[in-house]
Parts: C-alpha cells; structure tokens; sequence
C-alpha cells in the first residue's frame, strides 16, 4: 500500500509560521475589531502589589529536574 502523503518540509512550517504571524498582526492592526471574548476573560488580572508567582505542582516538577 502506498503512502501519498508529503513529507513535512521546513518550507512548508515556515511558510506556516509566517502565515499565522501576517494573521496575528493584521488581527492586531485593524482597528474596530474586538479581541475574542474567551481570550479577555482568560487573562487573570495582575497583583497590585506584585508577587505573582506561585509555587504550582508544575513548579514543583521543573524544580525537581534540575537538580543535579
């Protein structure tokens, strides 16, 4: 059985790349377009008096494989 599917190239991702960041900017720079309602509620507001890191499980982890 024959496989018809292409490789992956490094043209191919690039030109994605450059295509999905053309898309982000041009988002960004039209004016009048409102930002998805998901994305803003997403975003936690910054601590007033700063002290925004937390040690998470996730954290915890990373700690962990860097240790020597």
């Amino acid at each position: 059985m024959q496989d018809n599917r292409s490789k992956p190239s490094r043209r191919g991702f690039f030109f994605g790349a450059a295509a999905t960041g053309a898309a982000a900017a041009a988002m960004v720079a039209l004016p009048g377009v409102p930002a998805p309602e998901a994305a803003l509620q997403a975003l936690k507001p910054a601590p007033e008096k700063g002290g925004g890191y937390s040690l998470t499980d996730h954290v915890k982890r990373y700690y962990k494989t860097t240790r020597v």
